[in-house]
């Protein structure tokens, strides 16, 4: 068992409405419901997680889960819109037409160490008992995850520090670092994902593990790694989040391609960083639109500094460029391909569609091979005339429909 989790019985510290942000009409209507219901049912319901600490930070967050003693079926009895998911491990969802407030019971680890550590190649550890708010506070990953609200007297309750760590900007593992992640190895590509997302900074003890341990992300499930990857281009951060999964070595025991052609480019000073930051842009606009950018464009950009070193004379360079990506992280087919043909699209789009082949623009993935030339080039500073002529040509025939 946890060293942290064998402590006498702590006492949280509890912030009053005066002392923190939140307010009700901040929170989704949908997940007051749940937390209301339960209350008067005599549960204990907080919400929890991510969504308290974006709440505090004057964020809007992703999404809301609420955390209650209410066992799974009792969650279940006491909605109509809610099911139950899982196996190992209950977990509630009660759903609001696309929505779903994720509802699960207050949790505690059942293994030892040891035990937890063996088992981490099965993906996070769910094989959980049911707990009480300081377990379930102490068995998250990081203090500023590990807050909690309570709708009864609107307070903040606080078992792990983590107020403090959110006036200090800091990510901090709850616990033993080094125990935390040999348990998930994928906290520490969560603890970069956190820090590049807030602008906070890893606290050193934190850090420190993260250099010792970084070689235990290959013991993680392939596709929960692959997801999360993806999910650091996400808010228009993948510059920062990307140079940190570099730096931390992160980068060169998932794709070490990638980390070899990072310092052949230059290292710190890798053309990689420009074309990130101007794709986070890119993405920082699109998503202000409602749009998303595609796997694709973002795995062509990631791996732009590999095809840049290739030989071209072996030709190929788009699938070559992009292979680390399936190989080790095991990327759908459709990403790969589409991403090997943006790598390889300036041979066509950065000659004039007046000299070149004009069928190019009726390719299913012309508008993904447009925004990636625009990104490179201007990544580099150079004229996008070219691609302004394509553009046209497309808008044209566009018109024309």
């Amino acid at each position: 068992m946890f060293s942290f989790l064998k402590r006498k019985r702590l006492k949280p510290v509890v912030y009053k409405r005066p002392e923190h942000c939140i307010s009700r009409k901040n929170i989704d209507p949908d997940a007051l419901k749940v937390l209301y219901r339960l209350s008067s049912l005599g549960y204990t319901a907080y919400l929890v997680g991510g969504g308290v600490r974006d709440l505090l930070l004057g964020r809007e967050p992703k999404d809301f889960d609420v955390g209650t003693d209410a066992l799974p079926n009792e969650v279940k009895k006491a909605f109509r819109n809610c099911f139950l998911i899982g196996r190992r491990f209950r977990l509630a969802h009660v759903r609001f037409g696309a929505k779903v407030i994720e509802t699960a019971t207050f949790r505690r680890e059942s293994q030892s160490v040891g035990e937890i550590i063996e088992h981490a190649a099965e993906g996070p550890h769910e094989d959980n008992v049911f707990g009480t708010p300081q377990t379930d506070a102490l068995r998250r990953d990081f203090t500023v995850n590990g807050l909690f609200y309570d709708i009864r007297d609107f307070s903040v309750i606080d078992w792990v520090g983590g107020m403090k760590d959110l006036e200090k900007k800091v990510i901090r593992a709850i616990g033993d670092a080094d125990i935390r992640f040999q348990e998930d190895p994928v906290r520490m590509m969560r603890a970069i994902k956190f820090s590049s997302r807030l602008g906070f900074k890893i606290e050193p003890k934190t850090k420190a593990a993260m250099k010792r341990r970084h070689a235990c992300i290959l013991t993680a499930s392939i596709p929960r790694v692959c997801e999360e990857v993806f999910r650091l281009f996400s808010f228009g951060h993948s510059e920062e989040a990307f140079r940190q999964m570099w730096e931390f070595s992160l980068l060169d025991d998932l794709l070490p391609e990638l980390s070899e052609a990072i310092g052949k480019t230059g290292g710190a000073k890798s053309p990689l960083w420009k074309y990130l930051r101007v794709l986070d842009e890119y993405d920082t606009r699109i998503s202000k639109t409602g749009g998303t950018v595609s796997n694709a464009l973002r795995s062509a950009v990631l791996m732009t500094p590999l095809a840049e070193i290739l030989d071209p004379a072996k030709g190929g360079i788009g699938r070559r460029a992009v292979h680390p990506l399936s190989e080790h992280l095991k990327i759908p087919k459709a990403v790969f391909f589409t991403a090997s043909v943006l790598i390889e699209s300036p041979r066509r789009l950065l000659v004039s569609p007046a000299k070149g082949k004009k069928r190019f623009v009726h390719n299913r993935d012309f508008i993904d091979a447009l925004d990636y030339n625009r990104i490179i080039l201007r990544a580099k500073g150079k004229d996008e005339a070219v691609l302004n002529e394509w553009a046209d040509l497309y808008d044209a025939m566009d018109d024309e429909d």
